[in-house]
């Protein structure tokens, strides 16, 4: 009797074990999900050996298509530094989208880019940085403050470190120091 119940229900088993592939994709694939998810994401860029930059995110997903994609979410932090390994400046804002083809970096949302030593701060809504080039730009409203004055325009390009930075259409007032005055 055993043998004959083993009989009828291995077939069963056996049979009800295969998935439709179709069926399988149909559940489980969205094509706007993330290849990949990671908490507490960090990128280091390095140049000669050295650590220059440090990327980090609080979270991070990948996309592979139709762009190799990277967006940065909650607590994007970058950290530049100098080729001694002193941290020179920071950039910090909400989210970042990294596209690996371009090499470029978006940051957008509460963005604040702080240079240590020169104690400026700038202040907008959206930067690019170009890996390539090694500059930072936006053409978004920007509000810099440093010990010297506090400038506004619209549109900067700037080194990636904030050593040094034009700001396209200018405005506000600066101090100019005495042995550097114009006569």
């Amino acid at each position: 009797m055993r043998l004959l119940l083993l009989l009828f229900f291995l077939p069963c088993v056996i049979s009800s074990c295969v998935n439709n592939m179709e069926d399988v994709k149909r559940i489980s694939f969205n094509k706007n999900t993330p290849d990949e998810v990671m908490v507490d994401f960090n990128m280091n860029y390095s140049e000669s050996g050295s650590g220059r930059i440090s990327v980090y995110a609080a979270f991070s997903e990948s996309f592979r298509n139709p762009v190799h994609l990277t967006q940065l979410k909650d607590s994007l932090r970058v950290t530049f530094y100098s080729e001694t390994g002193e941290a020179v400046s920071t950039l910090t804002a909400k989210y970042g989208t990294i596209n690996h083809a371009k090499n470029e970096i978006m940051i957008r949302d509460s963005v604040r880019f702080y240079h240590f030593k020169k104690q400026q701060l700038l202040k907008t809504e959206l930067l690019y940085w170009h890996q390539k080039d090694s500059m930072v730009s936006t053409d978004k409203a920007v509000y810099i403050t440093s010990p010297k004055g506090n400038f506004t325009g619209k549109g900067l390009n700037a080194r990636q470190d904030f050593s040094r930075y034009v700001i396209l259409k200018p405005e506000g007032s600066v101090v100019i120091e005495k042995e550097n005055e114009l006569n």
